[in-house]
């Protein structure tokens, strides 16, 4: 989601853009909207030098939180936006901005958040210009409907919208001034998912909420 926001937007301000897809079909509306379209995969290293030539900046925004197999988090997240530092910094590219996660940390209880943080600060080592994007929780993976509440569903979250991300990506490819800088970006206020389920049940007529204080706090909206 996020990385074909961020590249409409930057084809909406006049920038060239290559979007970079292991499946071309998948980028054929942004084809057709101008940008060139190159095929690579975070797992395999020798394709991504491929697709980096002539890049001034690279945007780095996929991720496999939940990947199985090939595709699972420690082959994507970790090794496969190391090697992608690795293949800008021999093609010679001057920015590169990283999507990390909001709360990333050497000592957080889930995998994802620390190897985040890793790579973070490979990049920081890595001699290129960087600018660090750490989002909130996506709204639209995560307050949407249908969606699957996971636990208890009473925990605060912080939701942001996928093209407000995009336009603070744009800002840090555009803006010199983004360049060193370790960027925060989270929505108005947090809300448990019991009631973004109640908000979606009310905007519908219907729903219920299963936790008394989830209740209150809607209560007084």
């Amino acid at each position: 989601m996020l990385g074909s926001d961020i590249a409409r937007q930057l084809l909406k301000a006049g920038d060239r853009v290559v979007a970079i897809t292991r499946d071309r079909a998948r980028a054929a509306a942004l084809a057709s909207a101008g940008a060139e379209v190159r095929v690579a995969d975070l797992t395999d290293t020798a394709s991504l030098r491929a697709a980096c030539p002539g890049a001034d900046v690279v945007v780095a925004a996929a991720h496999a939180l939940l990947g199985r197999g090939r595709y699972r988090s420690e082959r994507v997240d970790d090794e496969g936006h190391r090697a992608l530092i690795d293949a800008a910094r021999a093609e010679g590219v001057r920015r590169f901005v990283y999507t990390s996660v909001l709360g990333a940390s050497p000592d957080h209880p889930v995998d994802f958040w620390r190897t985040k943080h890793g790579v973070e600060q490979s990049l920081k080592a890595s001699g290129l210009s960087w600018t660090i994007l750490r989002p909130a929780a996506f709204m639209e993976r995560h307050a949407h409907e249908p969606a699957t509440i996971l636990g208890r569903g009473d925990r605060p979250m912080n939701f942001v919208a996928v093209r407000d991300v995009a336009r603070v990506a744009v800002h840090a490819v555009r803006e010199p001034s983004a360049a060193g800088r370790t960027l925060e970006i989270g929505g108005p206020e947090n809300l448990t998912q019991d009631e973004v389920a109640a908000l979606c049940g009310r905007s519908h007529g219907y729903g219920t909420c299963r936790s008394a204080r989830a209740r209150e706090r809607l209560a007084a909206r």
